[in-house]
Protein backbone atom coordinates (compact mmCIF):
# COMPACT_ATOMS: atom_id res chain seq x y z
CA UNK A 1 0.00 0.00 0.00
CA UNK A 2 1.15 3.56 -0.62
CA UNK A 3 2.34 5.75 2.18
CA UNK A 4 0.31 8.90 2.85
CA UNK A 5 0.62 11.72 5.35
CA UNK A 6 -2.52 13.84 5.65
CA UNK A 7 -6.27 13.68 5.15
CA UNK A 8 -8.39 16.55 3.81
CA UNK A 9 -12.13 16.65 3.10
CA UNK A 10 -13.98 19.35 1.17
CA UNK A 11 -16.96 20.10 -1.02
CA UNK A 12 -19.04 17.48 -2.80
CA UNK A 13 -20.50 17.26 -6.29
CA UNK A 14 -23.48 16.02 -8.27
CA UNK A 15 -23.83 12.95 -10.43
CA UNK A 16 -25.81 12.60 -13.63
CA UNK A 17 -27.72 9.42 -14.61
CA UNK A 18 -25.35 6.62 -15.54
CA UNK A 19 -25.47 5.75 -19.25
CA UNK A 20 -25.16 2.26 -20.65
CA UNK A 21 -21.62 1.93 -21.95
CA UNK A 22 -19.56 -0.65 -23.78
CA UNK A 23 -16.44 -2.49 -22.76
CA UNK A 24 -13.27 -0.48 -22.16
CA UNK A 25 -9.71 -1.57 -21.54
CA UNK A 26 -7.96 -2.19 -18.24
CA UNK A 27 -4.20 -1.62 -18.33
CA UNK A 28 -1.41 -3.02 -16.14
CA UNK A 29 1.99 -1.31 -15.83
CA UNK A 30 5.12 -2.84 -14.30
CA UNK A 31 6.15 -0.47 -11.47
CA UNK A 32 9.86 -1.30 -11.72
CA UNK A 33 11.90 1.86 -12.38
CA UNK A 34 8.68 3.67 -13.30
CA UNK A 35 7.11 6.87 -11.98
CA UNK A 36 3.48 7.74 -12.65
CA UNK A 37 2.36 11.35 -12.41
CA UNK A 38 -1.42 11.31 -11.97
CA UNK A 39 -3.36 14.48 -12.84
CA UNK A 40 -6.81 15.13 -11.38
CA UNK A 41 -9.96 16.10 -13.28
CA UNK A 42 -8.95 18.57 -16.00
CA UNK A 43 -12.48 19.63 -17.09
CA UNK A 44 -11.40 21.77 -20.01
CA UNK A 45 -8.78 23.71 -18.03
CA UNK A 46 -6.11 23.85 -20.71
CA UNK A 47 -3.73 26.36 -19.14
CA UNK A 48 -3.84 24.52 -15.82
CA UNK A 49 -3.02 21.27 -17.65
CA UNK A 50 -0.01 22.82 -19.34
CA UNK A 51 1.19 24.23 -16.02
CA UNK A 52 0.77 20.81 -14.39
CA UNK A 53 2.91 19.21 -17.08
CA UNK A 54 5.61 21.82 -16.54
CA UNK A 55 5.68 20.94 -12.84
CA UNK A 56 5.93 17.28 -13.75
CA UNK A 57 8.87 17.81 -16.09
CA UNK A 58 10.72 19.82 -13.44
CA UNK A 59 10.07 17.21 -10.76
CA UNK A 60 11.01 14.25 -12.94
CA UNK A 61 14.46 15.73 -13.52
CA UNK A 62 15.16 15.10 -9.83
CA UNK A 63 14.27 11.40 -9.64
CA UNK A 64 15.89 8.25 -11.03
CA UNK A 65 12.92 6.63 -12.78
CA UNK A 66 13.76 5.19 -16.19
CA UNK A 67 10.12 5.27 -17.32
CA UNK A 68 7.94 8.32 -16.69
CA UNK A 69 4.21 8.37 -17.35
CA UNK A 70 1.79 11.30 -17.26
CA UNK A 71 -1.67 9.90 -16.47
CA UNK A 72 -4.86 12.00 -16.58
CA UNK A 73 -7.59 10.49 -14.40
CA UNK A 74 -10.50 11.39 -16.68
CA UNK A 75 -13.12 14.10 -16.98
CA UNK A 76 -11.00 15.78 -19.59
CA UNK A 77 -13.95 17.75 -20.97
CA UNK A 78 -16.95 19.83 -19.77
CA UNK A 79 -17.38 22.74 -17.36
CA UNK A 80 -14.08 24.47 -18.13
CA UNK A 81 -13.61 26.76 -21.16
CA UNK A 82 -11.15 24.87 -23.41
CA UNK A 83 -12.11 21.20 -23.74
CA UNK A 84 -11.22 21.12 -27.44
CA UNK A 85 -7.72 22.44 -26.70
CA UNK A 86 -7.29 19.87 -23.92
CA UNK A 87 -8.05 17.00 -26.29
CA UNK A 88 -5.80 18.48 -28.97
CA UNK A 89 -3.01 18.60 -26.41
CA UNK A 90 -3.53 15.06 -25.15
CA UNK A 91 -3.36 13.54 -28.63
CA UNK A 92 -0.16 15.45 -29.41
CA UNK A 93 3.37 14.28 -28.55
CA UNK A 94 4.15 14.22 -24.80
CA UNK A 95 7.14 16.02 -23.28
CA UNK A 96 10.50 14.46 -24.14
CA UNK A 97 11.19 11.35 -22.08
CA UNK A 98 7.55 10.83 -21.10
CA UNK A 99 4.60 8.70 -22.06
CA UNK A 100 1.12 10.15 -21.75
CA UNK A 101 -2.03 8.18 -20.87
CA UNK A 102 -5.58 9.04 -19.91
CA UNK A 103 -8.44 7.23 -18.21
CA UNK A 104 -12.08 7.64 -19.19
CA UNK A 105 -14.21 9.69 -16.84
CA UNK A 106 -17.97 9.91 -16.65
CA UNK A 107 -18.00 13.29 -18.43
CA UNK A 108 -15.89 11.90 -21.28
CA UNK A 109 -18.27 8.96 -21.67
CA UNK A 110 -21.34 11.22 -21.54
CA UNK A 111 -19.86 13.50 -24.20
CA UNK A 112 -19.49 10.47 -26.46
CA UNK A 113 -23.07 9.43 -25.75
CA UNK A 114 -24.22 12.90 -26.77
CA UNK A 115 -22.22 12.79 -29.99
CA UNK A 116 -23.75 9.41 -30.84
CA UNK A 117 -27.33 10.40 -30.00
CA UNK A 118 -28.00 14.02 -28.97
CA UNK A 119 -31.77 13.48 -28.77
CA UNK A 120 -31.44 10.87 -26.00
CA UNK A 121 -28.69 12.68 -24.12
CA UNK A 122 -29.73 16.34 -24.01
CA UNK A 123 -29.21 16.37 -20.24
CA UNK A 124 -25.48 16.51 -20.92
CA UNK A 125 -25.85 20.19 -21.89
CA UNK A 126 -26.62 21.02 -18.24
CA UNK A 127 -23.90 18.64 -17.05
CA UNK A 128 -21.13 20.89 -18.32
CA UNK A 129 -21.71 20.16 -21.98
CA UNK A 130 -22.61 23.69 -23.03
CA UNK A 131 -19.09 24.85 -22.24
CA UNK A 132 -17.67 21.98 -24.28
CA UNK A 133 -19.80 22.84 -27.31
CA UNK A 134 -18.76 26.47 -26.99
CA UNK A 135 -15.12 25.33 -26.98
CA UNK A 136 -15.78 23.76 -30.39
CA UNK A 137 -17.37 26.96 -31.65
CA UNK A 138 -20.97 25.74 -31.48
CA UNK A 139 -23.35 28.68 -30.90
CA UNK A 140 -26.30 27.16 -29.03
CA UNK A 141 -28.31 30.40 -29.12
CA UNK A 142 -28.01 30.60 -32.88
CA UNK A 143 -28.84 26.91 -33.19
CA UNK A 144 -32.01 27.38 -31.12
CA UNK A 145 -33.15 30.28 -33.32
CA UNK A 146 -32.83 28.09 -36.38
CA UNK A 147 -34.83 25.34 -34.68
CA UNK A 148 -32.26 22.76 -35.66
CA UNK A 149 -33.00 20.61 -32.64
CA UNK A 150 -31.11 17.44 -31.81
CA UNK A 151 -30.86 16.34 -35.44
CA UNK A 152 -29.29 19.64 -36.46
CA UNK A 153 -26.93 19.48 -33.52
CA UNK A 154 -25.81 15.99 -34.50
CA UNK A 155 -24.97 17.23 -37.98
CA UNK A 156 -23.04 20.17 -36.58
CA UNK A 157 -21.05 17.95 -34.22
CA UNK A 158 -19.99 15.72 -37.09
CA UNK A 159 -18.41 18.77 -38.69
CA UNK A 160 -17.02 20.58 -35.64
CA UNK A 161 -15.68 17.80 -33.38
CA UNK A 162 -12.57 16.28 -34.99
CA UNK A 163 -12.73 12.55 -35.57
CA UNK A 164 -9.34 12.31 -33.84
CA UNK A 165 -10.94 13.61 -30.64
CA UNK A 166 -13.78 11.11 -30.85
CA UNK A 167 -11.42 8.22 -31.60
CA UNK A 168 -9.21 9.22 -28.67
CA UNK A 169 -12.14 9.24 -26.25
CA UNK A 170 -13.47 5.91 -27.52
CA UNK A 171 -10.20 4.09 -26.83
CA UNK A 172 -9.65 5.36 -23.29
CA UNK A 173 -9.31 2.60 -20.67
CA UNK A 174 -11.19 2.66 -17.37
CA UNK A 175 -8.32 1.64 -15.11
CA UNK A 176 -4.55 1.41 -14.84
CA UNK A 177 -3.01 -1.07 -12.39
CA UNK A 178 0.46 -0.10 -11.17
CA UNK A 179 1.66 -2.75 -8.73
CA UNK A 180 -0.45 -2.33 -5.60
CA UNK A 181 -1.91 0.96 -6.87
CA UNK A 182 -5.06 1.22 -8.97
CA UNK A 183 -5.77 4.40 -10.92
CA UNK A 184 -9.42 4.98 -11.83
CA UNK A 185 -11.57 8.02 -12.41
CA UNK A 186 -14.20 7.61 -9.69
CA UNK A 187 -13.49 4.60 -7.46
CA UNK A 188 -14.42 0.98 -6.89
CA UNK A 189 -17.34 -0.97 -5.44
CA UNK A 190 -16.40 -2.10 -1.89
CA UNK A 191 -16.35 -5.84 -1.39
CA UNK A 192 -16.21 -6.73 -5.09
CA UNK A 193 -13.08 -8.50 -6.42
CA UNK A 194 -11.08 -6.39 -8.83
CA UNK A 195 -11.70 -8.62 -11.84
CA UNK A 196 -15.45 -8.41 -11.19
CA UNK A 197 -15.63 -4.63 -10.84
CA UNK A 198 -18.08 -2.91 -13.19
CA UNK A 199 -16.61 -0.21 -15.42
CA UNK A 200 -19.57 2.06 -14.65
CA UNK A 201 -18.38 2.13 -11.03
CA UNK A 202 -14.84 2.94 -12.13
CA UNK A 203 -16.28 6.02 -13.90
CA UNK A 204 -19.23 7.03 -11.69
CA UNK A 205 -19.20 5.73 -8.11
CA UNK A 206 -19.04 7.96 -5.03
CA UNK A 207 -20.87 6.18 -2.23
CA UNK A 208 -20.20 3.76 -0.72
CA UNK A 209 -16.62 4.03 -2.02
CA UNK A 210 -15.66 7.28 -0.27
CA UNK A 211 -17.03 6.22 3.13
CA UNK A 212 -16.36 2.47 3.36
CA UNK A 213 -13.21 0.32 3.14
CA UNK A 214 -13.08 -1.31 -0.28
CA UNK A 215 -11.13 -4.38 0.87
CA UNK A 216 -9.06 -4.82 -2.31
CA UNK A 217 -5.64 -4.64 -0.67
CA UNK A 218 -4.75 -1.79 -3.04
CA UNK A 219 -4.44 1.96 -2.87
CA UNK A 220 -7.00 3.48 -5.24
CA UNK A 221 -5.96 6.83 -6.72
CA UNK A 222 -8.98 8.64 -8.11
CA UNK A 223 -10.65 11.90 -9.06
CA UNK A 224 -14.40 12.53 -9.52
CA UNK A 225 -15.23 13.49 -5.91
CA UNK A 226 -13.87 17.03 -5.48
CA UNK A 227 -12.31 18.33 -2.29
CA UNK A 228 -10.53 21.50 -1.27
CA UNK A 229 -7.22 19.63 -0.99
CA UNK A 230 -5.98 16.14 -1.96
CA UNK A 231 -7.57 13.48 0.24
CA UNK A 232 -5.35 10.82 1.83
CA UNK A 233 -7.73 8.27 3.36
CA UNK A 234 -7.41 4.55 4.17
CA UNK A 235 -7.09 2.67 0.89
CA UNK A 236 -7.56 5.67 -1.36
CA UNK A 237 -6.13 9.01 -2.45
CA UNK A 238 -8.47 11.54 -4.08
CA UNK A 239 -6.90 14.23 -6.26
CA UNK A 240 -9.85 16.10 -7.79
CA UNK A 241 -9.47 19.64 -6.47
CA UNK A 242 -12.09 21.20 -8.73
CA UNK A 243 -9.77 22.84 -11.25
CA UNK A 244 -12.59 24.42 -13.27
CA UNK A 245 -13.79 26.27 -10.16
CA UNK A 246 -10.59 26.70 -8.15
CA UNK A 247 -7.81 26.83 -10.74
CA UNK A 248 -5.99 24.11 -8.76
CA UNK A 249 -5.11 21.02 -10.80
CA UNK A 250 -3.47 18.46 -8.54
CA UNK A 251 -0.55 16.26 -9.57
CA UNK A 252 0.35 13.14 -7.57
CA UNK A 253 3.66 11.36 -8.16
CA UNK A 254 3.65 7.62 -7.41
CA UNK A 255 7.17 6.21 -7.32
CA UNK A 256 8.89 3.48 -5.30
CA UNK A 257 5.90 2.92 -3.03
CA UNK A 258 5.38 6.58 -2.11
CA UNK A 259 2.75 9.08 -3.19
CA UNK A 260 3.74 12.73 -3.24
CA UNK A 261 1.72 15.78 -4.22
CA UNK A 262 3.74 17.88 -6.68
CA UNK A 263 3.32 21.58 -6.02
Amino acid sequence: MLTGVRSFFGFGGKSAPVPVVGSRGRIEIDPKDTAVYAIGDVHGCFEELRAAERRIVEDAARISAKRRIILCLGDLVDRGPRSADVLDHLISAPPDGFERMSICGNHDETFLSFIDDPHENMGWLEFGGEQTLEAYGVDLTRLARHRGGAAGLRDILQVTVPEAHVAFLRQLPVSVRFGDVLFVHAGVRPGVPLDEQDEDDFMWIREPFVSQPHGLGLTVVHGHTPANEPVFAPGRIGIDTGAFATGRLTVLRVFEGEATVIQ
